[in-house]
């Protein structure tokens, strides 16, 4: 069992940045495929960003809405993962979850790869 806790969310206005956290416990995640996904209401929940830690060289990825923008990353040390956003627009507004995949085969966009979530953390970016 892995538990995971999201942090950072908030207001901030349009071109602005936040810095979303994810500490996760119970065990270690640093062999697992860590990912970022993002929902609104009346929508599916969508791929934002994911990273393959130590088998996989830690190779990213990230949904075509964000590259350039989102940087995701991690701290083995604090068995943390992180969400950089930058030039923020209304349009990432949603409620951000992170996910572990502890065997990850599947595509990394897909959110039936992760086993464990994380409860939300709210970003509101205004015009």
């Amino acid at each position: 069992q892995v538990q995971l806790v999201e942090s950072g969310g908030g207001l901030v206005q349009a071109g602005g940045s936040l810095r979303l956290s994810c500490a996760a416990s119970g065990r270690t995640v640093s062999s697992y495929r860590m990912g970022w996904f993002r929902q609104v209401p009346g929508k599916e929940r969508e791929f934002v960003a994911a990273i393959n830690w130590i088998w996989s060289s830690g190779t990213t990825y990230y949904a075509d809405s964000v590259k350039g923008r989102f940087t995701i990353s991690r701290d083995n040390a604090k068995n943390t993962v992180y969400l950089q956003m930058n030039s923020l627009k209304p349009e990432d507004t949603a409620v951000y979850y992170c996910a572990a995949d502890p065997n990850p085969t599947g595509p990394y966009y897909d959110q039936l790869q992760y086993s464990w979530w994380g409860q939300g953390t709210q970003v509101t970016v205004s015009s």
